[in-house]
């Protein structure tokens, strides 16, 4: 009972597609929030970070790889503040194939986003797009800061409940890669790709 509780709490019951979390949500471990599977997810970031990107260099797209320096770089993570409350130009990028015949990499254009500072809590918002990364960052260990969230698809305009539909959760990092830069890492998601990056600079 609890811990679902502290789902519904964290990410869930939302009437559209961004979290409305509550003023105690700021103190909540994001262990105490996040599914088995979840956890799972992030604790093998590197490990699906270094399996997309060889799965994109053998497919012939070490040059683009290289070309985005500190983005695709796993170790790139400065630490430091979060990003501000604002809203941003995001993009992003697909490392990996998840099945036959996907494409080992994929960048997408600039896109618009959002995070909002919810009485202490952070959301994350992708506005626009067929794919829509909607969720809260935690706070973390060392310089990552850790994503929970739901994926908002076509012309929904409501979010899932964290935790309700395993396909549709999602779970990463935020880390600083430069001034005013950062990144969400999305390993091992459910469609398409090993990793997903998206890149997040404030407009």
């Amino acid at each position: 009972m609890m811990r679902t509780l502290l789902l519904l709490v964290a990410v869930g019951a939302c009437s559209t597609a961004t979290p409305r979390p509550r003023t105690t949500d700021a103190a909540l471990d994001w262990k105490r929030v996040a599914t088995r599977q979840d956890m799972d997810r992030v604790t093998a970031w590197r490990t699906a970070f270094t399996a997309a990107l060889s799965g994109a260099r053998k497919a012939g797209h070490g040059a683009a790889i290289v070309r985005e320096g500190a983005l695709l770089d796993p170790d790139a993570a400065l630490g430091g503040p979060a990003p501000a409350a604002g809203n941003y130009r995001c993009r992003t990028i697909k490392l990996g194939s998840a099945s036959a015949g996907m494409l080992s990499f994929i960048a997408y254009p600039h896109f618009a986003c959002s995070i909002e500072d919810q009485r202490g809590v952070l959301a994350f918002t992708k506005l626009t797009g067929s794919q829509r990364p909607v969720g809260l960052i935690f706070p973390g260990d060392g310089p990552r800061r850790i994503f929970l969230g739901t994926l908002v698809l076509g012309d929904e305009t409501r979010a899932l409940d964290y935790g309700r539909d395993a396909t549709r959760d999602m779970a990463g990092a935020v880390e600083r890669i430069g001034d005013n830069r950062w990144r969400l890492i999305l390993p091992y998601p459910r469609f398409e790709s090993v990793m997903d990056v998206i890149e997040l600079v404030p407009v």
